[in-house]
């Protein structure tokens, strides 16, 4: 009887030879849902060009980005100048890669300080229930109902612009989705059997909440922060053309083209504001083809 088996066995490995092989990683799956999503690979590599050049600035910039040329001011893009001039005279192309540091520090400082905000109401909301819930989610309710634009440019110029207080002041404004984001899932999660099992053998609640809750409620969390980049470097772009952002000479994209706003300017210079308003819609968009590739490739109900 036990020969039968092995023949079947060996008969079965034969036709399917998956049956042979150890089973997938959850790194494997991932990894093998997201590069089925293409723009999402296509984003996910163009990104990081834009990310490892904004790095790589002083080596790649064939020049300073506050040296000043007034006799090559609005010079079109040439083998000189690879993206043409500004007004002053100034490299673009240098301009936009230093640029690009400060639009990305505030878009991911930003996303950290939110993610710390929300995911800390969030799951304390969301485990505790009850009156703590209540209060915490009123006081969500109250900052979602503030204007955010307003309040940004009402905080802003009350204050002396500056990277570090622009990430502060969108940070403060910007965690109100990743907390009801990460209450609902703790809802779902607090009434587990894991949970159950842990309360029962006396495990603190921050323990169950941050180290046994929390993980399972990263997939979600993940593909918002990813998605929240992107508006926050449009929102940094928004104030810095208002003139409200990074102030000059220190360059981002937004004030590139607050600095290009001027009618003469794009009428003989059209390169100088396509430029920096490129990378951010190409920026923005990766960000988002990369939080829907990411929402696939958590989601466990997707097709593996």
């Amino acid at each position: 009887m036990s020969q039968i088996n092995v023949e079947v066995t060996q008969e079965d490995i034969q036709l399917n030879p998956h049956l042979k092989s150890k089973p997938d990683t959850l790194t494997k799956i991932f990894f093998r849902k997201f590069m089925r999503n293409k723009l999402a690979v296509i984003g996910a590599i163009m990104l990081i060009i834009i990310i490892l050049a904004s790095i790589l600035a002083p080596v790649i910039a064939p020049y300073k980005f506050e040296d000043m040329n007034l006799l090559d001011k609005l010079k079109p893009p040439s083998s000189e100048y690879w993206l043409g001039t500004d007004r002053y005279g100034r490299d673009i192309f240098t301009r936009l890669l230093y640029g690009g540091r400060i639009s990305l520090l505030v878009g991911f400082g930003s996303v950290a300080g939110a993610l710390i905000i929300g995911v800390t109401i969030g799951a304390l909301a969301g485990y505790f229930g009850g009156i703590i819930d209540a209060i915490l989610m009123r006081f969500v309710d109250i900052v979602i109902s503030i204007p955010s634009i307003f309040l940004l440019i009402t905080v802003v110029s009350i204050f002396k612009p500056g990277t570090g207080k622009l990430i502060l002041v969108i940070a403060l404004i910007s965690w109100t989705t990743t907390a009801r984001i990460v209450r609902g899932e703790f809802l779902t999660l607090r009434t587990r059997e894991f949970v159950l099992a842990s309360k029962t053998i006396g495990t603190k609640s921050y323990k169950i909440i941050f180290s046994h809750i929390l993980p399972n409620a990263m997939g979600p969390i993940i593909v918002s922060a990813t998605l929240l980049i992107g508006n926050v470097i449009l929102t940094e772009a928004a104030l810095s053309y208002l003139g409200l952002g990074i102030q000059p000479p220190t360059p981002s994209w937004g004030n590139m083209l607050e600095d290009a706003q001027n009618y003469t300017v794009m009428l003989t210079a059209p390169w100088y504001p396509f430029f920096p308003g490129l990378l951010i819609l190409l920026t923005v968009i990766c960000f988002n083809f990369i939080g829907d590739g990411l929402r696939d490739a958590l989601d466990p109900k997707s097709q593996d």
